[in-house]
């Protein structure tokens, strides 16, 4: 910014608006909305007062607060000519740039922005000289070239332009009425010299002149683009018309008579012969470079790759079937039970159909891993399917061939995968299901579930009658809490609870340690892991109800033997209880070991979480006071509710207890169930926080031999708990 030094610059205090994305020039009239809170104060001040008002634009108009760091040093003292509220929170202004100021700093923020500036001269400057005079028409005619590409320039803007001679006011005016960059706006702003400004002026001109002949280029281009498609597609619609009356479209027919004899030696269903011969004639009749034709054709490939008679011969020997399943999976007698039951009523009845089987469990029981086994037992063909974040209905029953790009929904597809209709499915993650604006895809498998309407179920792609009911459906879920209840009353629910630990050593010794083994090369022998190794691998380096995490670990001791046999030669890596931490680490659990020392007020508990079973210490302290029960420990409202139950039926039995009948009114009671930072919630707490108040009431300790878990009544009922082995697993786990 050039600027002499014997200028006399006028200073002083003046409300200050931030302006965001725009700039307003000396000498010309622009109006612009306002919505924060200070522009508003600082313009009302302006009006109020009869004081002018300067306008500085910000650096980053994300910026909602800023600082002087924010915004650039020059702007424009301005006059507001008028303000007009346009709703509840937002003016619309008109103003007047008058001279433009060198903003010198931020007086206040409150409760507007006050600055301290210094006013530039800006006085009118008539062209002198010749050089000017050619300047100045240098400049004219570029903008008369901008307006002749700039779309919504209008003429009047033109007229004062041409009619005027002051540099300063044309390089001014021009510069806020054309389209620029922020930062050339402000360049030019900055200029405080008419000359100089007139030179970036031109500059800028060009660029932008330049960049509007780029962009009518390119509109010109896509429209005759356009232009040449339609004209591509009525002669195409001529030649279509053309080709069939001439009987010309023995491409179309060719592939036609393809289709048509895929039908016959397919074999299918009336209905569906009938509705695909249908499709197969009209293809004769399509341009085979119709989009319509691509639709027909992917339509017949997928009817005609459906197994619509074709099925899997089974297996029928149950003892065979017993002998995979023992060998693929240790445990899950549940669920082994019910497969081999399905077998003995299909050997006396011939035929079972619609079976939908839920397996509910944890996360690494073998949910997924069973579903595959029991297709391998039953010599079905098998499919899976995730369900896990779907919400949209057509994903199970397919999109309709209106749509563009349209497909089968997930079943169809699963039957396609499988290639027999007596196939084996499993829906994985049913209970991940979601639902929104699209529709619920819960709904939609209702029909899938359902064994009185799934032998026609219609996919809306196929729009078909397809008889599912002899398809074995199993579904996998973590927890029956999300599976809406006309879903879940259609399945057939098996839970698979947490392995013990000792199910745990037998699955690592007979599957997943040869399969470790096989996969990472190593022979046999080549890792020695004895029981106890295995046992302090299961309780310290992984504690969770399926095996996932045990199988990482053991992959892990793999890649130790592999390593080790490479770089020493040796042949096997023997893994004892005193070197395990050297290959696994610090272990990440510590055994729960209870004091022998009975103590007032503490009491076991037991939980039951989504990983298994674990041991809760309750704790209880009575001090003087007013009666207060003190709850901590980040409880939900159920376990709230349930301690202070406990409460009420130690106040009904006090005298029975050998309480004083009084305590209530006399000392404060808090219970606290440690960890604090762990979310705690449910009804099994009670009776563990009721034996609790009585020990710190009584002053009687508590053998810590003994571990409790049930809902407590106001009458000292104790109710059923659930989660009793996993419950019983962390019991013995403590000793």
């Amino acid at each position: 910014m050039a600027q002499n030094k014997n200028e006399v610059i006028k200073t002083y205090h003046i409300p200050t608006l931030a302006l965001r994305g725009v700039t307003l020039f000396p000498q010309t009239l622009f109006h612009f909305d306002v919505g924060r809170q200070k522009s508003v104060k600082a313009l009302e001040q302006a009006m109020t007062s009869r004081q002018r008002i300067f306008l500085v634009t910000q650096k980053d108009s994300k910026v909602e607060t800023p600082g002087i760091q924010d915004l650039y040093h020059v702007g424009t003292v301005a006059k507001v000519r008028q303000i007009l509220k346009i709703s509840n929170e937002n003016l619309r202004v008109l103003v007047e740039g008058e001279r433009r100021a060198i903003l010198d700093e931020i007086v206040s923020d409150k409760p507007f922005l006050t600055a301290n500036i210094s006013e530039l001269p800006s006085p009118p400057m008539e062209c002198r000289t010749k050089r000017d005079l050619a300047l100045l028409r240098n400049v004219q005619e570029l903008f008369v070239e901008y307006t002749e590409l700039a779309p919504k320039m209008t003429g009047d803007i033109l007229l004062n332009v041409m009619e005027s001679r002051d540099m300063a006011f044309v390089s001014d005016y021009i510069a806020q009425n054309i389209q620029l960059r922020a930062e050339d706006r402000q360049e030019l702003l900055e200029q405080v010299d008419p000359r100089r400004r007139m030179l970036l002026l031109s500059r800028v001109l060009m660029q932008e002149i330049e960049v509007l002949g780029l962009e009518i280029g390119i509109h010109n281009k896509v429209k005759e683009q356009i232009e040449k498609n339609q004209k591509d597609y009525y002669l195409r619609e001529q030649m279509k018309a053309i080709s069939e009356e001439l009987g010309d479209g023995e491409d179309g027919q060719s592939e036609s008579r393809q289709y048509l004899a895929k039908i016959e030696a397919a074999k299918l269903p009336p209905e569906v012969s009938e509705k695909l011969r249908r499709e197969a004639t009209r293809l004769a009749k399509m341009q085979s470079s119709s989009p319509e034709s691509g639709v027909v054709r992917t339509y017949l490939d997928t009817c005609l790759e459906l197994p619509w008679t074709k099925t899997s011969k089974e297996n029928t020997d149950i003892a065979k079937a017993e002998q995979i399943l023992n060998a693929d999976h240790f445990g899950i007698e549940k669920v082994k039970s019910r497969i081999l039951e399905f077998f003995a009523v299909k050997e006396l009845t011939g035929g079972v159909k619609g079976q939908i089987i839920c397996l509910v469990g944890p996360p690494g029981v073998g949910k997924t891993s069973v579903a595959r086994s029991i297709a391998r037992a039953m010599g079905r063909d098998y499919a899976r399917l995730s369900l896990g974040g779907v919400r949209d209905e057509a994903d199970i029953r397919g999109h309709r061939r209106t749509y563009i790009g349209s497909m089968p929904g997930r079943i169809i597809t699963a039957l396609k995968q499988a290639g027999s209709r007596n196939c084996l499915i499993l829906i994985d993650e049913i209970d991940k299901l979601g639902s929104d604006f699209k529709g619920d895809p819960s709904s939609a498998l209702l029909e899938v579930f359902d064994t009185e309407q799934n032998v026609a179920f219609r996919d809306h792609f196929i729009e078909l009658p397809f008889d599912l009911s002899d398809v074995l459906f199993i579904t996998t879920a973590n927890t029956l809490d999300t599976i809406p209840a006309p879903l879940r009353d259609r399945m057939e629910i098996i839970e698979l609870g947490s392995y013990t630990d000792e199910e745990k050593l037998q699955i690592v010794k007979k599957h997943m340690l040869p399969k470790q083994l096989k996969k990472h090369g190593l022979k046999p022998a080549a890792l020695r892991l004895s029981d106890d190794v295995l046992r302090e691998v299961i309780a310290r380096y992984t504690r969770e109800s399926g095996v996932r995490s045990l199988e990482r670990q053991l992959a892990r001791l793999c890649r130790k033997a592999a390593k080790h046999i490479v770089a020493t030669g040796e042949s096997s890596l023997k893994v004892t209880k005193q070197n395990l931490a050297e290959h696994l680490g610090v272990p990440r659990h510590q055994l729960e070991k209870m004091p022998a020392d009975a103590e007032v007020g503490v009491v076991n508990g037991l939980a039951w979480t989504s990983v298994g079973g674990e041991l809760l210490e309750v704790e209880a302290m009575a001090v003087p006071g007013t009666g207060k029960i003190e709850l901590t420990g980040n409880l939900g409202d159920v376990m709230r509710e349930s301690a202070k139950a406990a409460m009420t039926y130690i106040r009904s039995r006090a005298e029975a207890l050998g309480i004083e009948e009084e305590f209530y009114r006399t000392r404060d009671v808090h219970v606290h169930f440690p960890e604090g930072a762990v979310p705690k919630d449910g009804p099994s707490a009670g009776i563990t926080a009721a034996t609790a108040l009585v020990s710190v009431l009584t002053g009687k300790p508590v053998s810590r031999l003994f571990a409790m878990t049930g809902e407590i009544t106001l009458r000292g009922r104790v109710l059923p708990i659930g989660g009793l082995k996993e419950k019983t697993m962390a019991a013995m786990r403590a000793g």
